[in-house]
């Protein structure tokens, strides 16, 4: 028996698994990473989940509340389970997955508390890394982040806005030259990724955040370590009332 696939005919066997491919399967979407001719990029399998699963959260591809189970991670990624339950171990560990109740393992559910924590954190965090950034950054590090204020300045989309004021967030920590420093706040905007939405969003956020950005590389430029602390901080803080305001009471 065949089965017709446009001018052609292809035989049933061969069409059945045609369907039951994952690249046709819209779930397999969720995570990222497949058909890549190296996936594990010469890694172990669960740093591959860990790192495919991180992302996933930081793109809103899981959300606060989703349900993630072992095996259906396994069969997405085509991987066992076993690299699966260390992956998620470890992301238990980071706080971005807990076991809930009659639900199993799920996407972590912020607070209201847990925001006011993360954001103080963050302000701390996002202070040091722009006071470090004015000691150590190189003018290839602040034409960069020049590079990013023009692209910010240039979009109106709200999406964009947050991708590229994540992407100017990177470059300060990186102009720090502070590895450790790095890997913290990575942790901190994987939590704050599960928050659905974005504050520039907010009417007016973009041009007010644009000014604020200002002040943060022009003090980086000019070597001033505790002005450029003073407006990240304050940067972070008007962040973080915009994001309360966007909570559910």
């Amino acid at each position: 028996m065949e089965t017709s696939q446009g001018s052609r005919r292809v035989p049933a066997r061969q069409a059945k698994r045609k369907a039951k491919s994952p690249a046709r399967n819209p779930r397999s979407r969720r995570i990222a990473g497949q058909g890549e001719a190296d996936p594990f990029k010469g890694g172990s399998r669960a740093d591959f989940v860990y790192q495919q699963m991180r992302q996933a959260m930081r793109d809103g591809r899981f959300r606060q509340g989703d349900r993630v189970r072992e095996e259906d991670v396994a069969r997405l990624l085509g991987v066992s389970r076993t690299p699966v339950r260390e992956a998620l171990r470890q992301l238990q560990s980071d706080g971005l997955l807990n076991v809930t109740f009659g639900r199993g393992l799920g996407v972590v559910a912020l607070d209201r508390s847990q925001v006011l924590e993360l954001y103080a954190m963050r302000e701390l965090l996002e202070g040091a890394a722009a006071r470090l950034a004015a000691q150590h950054a190189t003018p290839a590090e602040i034409a960069h982040m020049e590079h990013l204020l023009a692209s910010f300045r240039r979009t109106r989309d709200p999406e964009q806005h947050a991708q590229i004021n994540r992407a100017l967030h990177v470059a300060i920590c990186d102009a720090a030259h502070n590895r450790y420093m790095l890997q913290s706040l990575n942790q901190l905007s994987d939590a704050l990724a599960l928050l659905r939405g974005t504050t520039f969003s907010v009417s007016g956020r973009a041009r007010t955040a644009d000014l604020e950005h200002r002040a943060i590389v022009d003090a980086i430029a000019a070597g001033n370590s505790d002005l450029a602390e003073t407006a990240a901080r304050a940067h972070i803080r008007q962040a973080q009332v915009l994001r309360l305001q966007m909570l559910p009471l």
